[in-house]
């Protein structure tokens, strides 16, 4: 069954690189997803698809019922765009100033439409459902994963999956990883109040700008000294912002950055240590200081026998020498809140090639990927779903049948 799965598949590629190129032309960023959403919606419906829109703001669920009961299995892809200028000289270049695909969310959303079309031809074989995760707003926190959540997205759900095209991981490749994989990701903003005056007369002043490069400073002590080193950390300072005039001591100044961790301690001793370096630092120059710390997203956590599963499947499907176990990475991705709401598995398909310019980091302008990991991504799904839906279930009525 399997085997027919992925020839139907590959004769969708057309299709998926069709979507997949629609899509990168006409890029819409987070919360603003209007024309991708319904495009998605309107699709899965042609398929006798129950479909749910505005979920969680704007989110997309399909629903394929099986033919048999059993298990409910989750699949996502999300859809939203960057705020980044397309670079790139390919037919499919973004139609949108300023705004472009730029991780692969284009990618993601053409391969779960065609598996669903795979899925869907095929229901009455399944036993039990799968849900199709259409999900908006991954790249802004807070987010479109913990709003789906909230409005019943994962109902029902007893497993979900999800991938990641990845642009540094080869072509044919597939990269997982057991427990933690990507990190938690948090935002802080730094405003120092200080007193402005004239740059001759610096005593008369409480001078925020050199108070600020003393926390930028410190602030890098944090995961040098104050962090245990067998746990990993990073506290980046992504902006400073003072003055306006080559003479003016600013009044005024704004610091922000990032904190990505894994251990849960860790996170919460960086946030207290951030403050008081802050508050300390400013005490001892007679300025006052405002901190904004926002969590992100939560670390992206592989439950260990989901994980074995997608191991076990995918060397039976593509051979082991395909599988590479992947660092963790301290990118953030919330996919995690669905690991932890029920359990499941992140993954990467590789989609990194030379030869057709898919050699650039996510998020640069000139990002691409090989199209053909799409079929890659999208067979992996079938296979996970075959596992669950056909041999797992059969066996287990095996297994009941013999008890008796």
């Amino acid at each position: 069954m399997l085997e027919k799965w992925n020839a139907r598949l590959e004769e969708l590629f057309g299709e998926m690189v069709e979507w997949r190129r629609d899509f990168h032309m006409n890029p819409e960023l987070s919360f603003e997803e209007v024309r991708t959403p319904r495009k998605i919606a309107d699709y899965l419906e042609s398929l006798g698809i129950e479909v749910r829109t505005g979920v969680g703001g704007r989110g997309v669920v399909g629903t394929i019922r099986g033919g048999k009961p059993g298990k409910t299995i989750a699949l996502r892809a999300d859809f939203d765009a960057l705020p980044i200028d397309d670079q790139k000289d390919v037919p499919y270049k973004s139609a949108v100033p300023g705004v472009m695909h730029a991780c692969g969310h284009d990618g993601h959303t053409a391969t779960l439409m065609a598996v669903a079309k795979v899925l869907s031809e095929n229901r009455e074989h399944l036993h039990g459902n799968v849900v199709l995760l259409h999900q908006h707003a991954e790249e802004v926190a807070p987010g479109g994963a913990a709003a789906m959540i909230a409005d019943g997205c994962l109902d029902g759900v007893d497993v979900v999956f999800g991938t990641h095209l990845n642009a540094s991981l080869p072509y044919g490749l597939y990269g997982y990883r057991k427990g933690p994989m990507m990190a938690a990701a948090d935002r802080f903003v730094i405003k120092i109040n200080g007193k402005g005056g004239h740059g001759a007369y610096p005593h008369e002043t409480v001078d925020s700008i050199a108070i600020g490069t003393q926390i930028v400073n410190q602030l890098q002590h944090i995961v040098s000294r104050l962090v245990d080193p067998l746990k990993p950390a990073v506290v980046s300072v992504g902006s400073f912002h003072a003055g306006n005039a080559f003479n003016v001591i600013a009044d005024s100044a704004e610091i922000t950055g990032t904190v990505r961790t894994f251990d849960p301690e860790v996170r919460d001793q960086i946030e207290r240590d951030l403050k008081t370096i802050v508050d300390g630092i400013c005490a001892a120059f007679h300025a006052s200081a405002e901190i904004t710390y926002e969590r992100g997203y939560p670390p992206v956590v592989n439950h260990e026998a989901e994980t074995d599963v997608f191991f076990d499947v995918m060397k039976k499907a593509v051979g082991g020498e395909k599988l590479v176990e992947l660092d963790p990475k301290m990118g953030g991705e919330d996919f995690a809140y669905y690991l932890l709401e029920r359990p499941g598995m992140f993954f990467n398909t590789g989609a990194e090639n030379q030869e057709v310019g898919a050699c650039y980091p996510h998020h640069h302008p000139k990002f691409d990927f090989d199209e053909r990991a799409m079929a890659l991504a999208g067979q992996a799904f079938l296979a996970i779903i075959h596992h669950y839906l056909l041999e797992q279930a059969e066996n287990e009525a095996a297994v009941a049948v013999e008890s008796v």
